[in-house]
């Protein structure tokens, strides 16, 4: 097994590269869960539904045209496509591709240190898992 480091990560949103200003990101799979336990068992008995996800996205806040407030902030309530590839891009490596929601835009201002900023996203479809050509 080979260890991959985080600071390879690519992410882009709506095609806008922000690998530049982000410094932590997660992306999250589940799926719906039911009980369809009858009358008569011992156990719960669940089976898998739709599946669901959020993204989220955060770094040190950057003023530059085409950082991550200019870029966010007029996404906020729209679709957009989330890129994401865990081992920086390059042929052979793995490529997230999904559709988004752009939910809530926070920006800190600690009074000891820079602004930050986060994003949190809930995908909307399926997740495309390929390898990049």
């Amino acid at each position: 097994m080979a260890f991959v480091h985080g600071k390879n990560t690519f992410i882009s949103l709506n095609a806008v590269d922000l690998s530049a200003y982000t410094d932590a990101s997660e992306l999250t799979r589940n799926p719906d869960i039911h009980d369809v336990t009858t009358y008569g068992k011992n156990a719960h008995v669940k089976v898998g539904g739709l599946l669901d996800g959020k993204c989220s996205m955060s770094g040190t806040y950057d003023n530059t045209a085409g950082g991550p407030r200019g870029t966010i902030e007029p996404l906020i309530g729209t679709n957009v496509t989330l890129i994401r590839r865990p081992e920086g891009t390059g042929t052979g490596k793995p490529q997230d591709s999904v559709n988004v929601v752009v939910g809530e835009f926070v920006e800190t201002s600690p009074v000891a240190d820079m602004v930050k900023w986060s994003v949190a996203l809930e995908l909307s479809d399926d997740v495309t898992s390929t390898t990049q050509a």
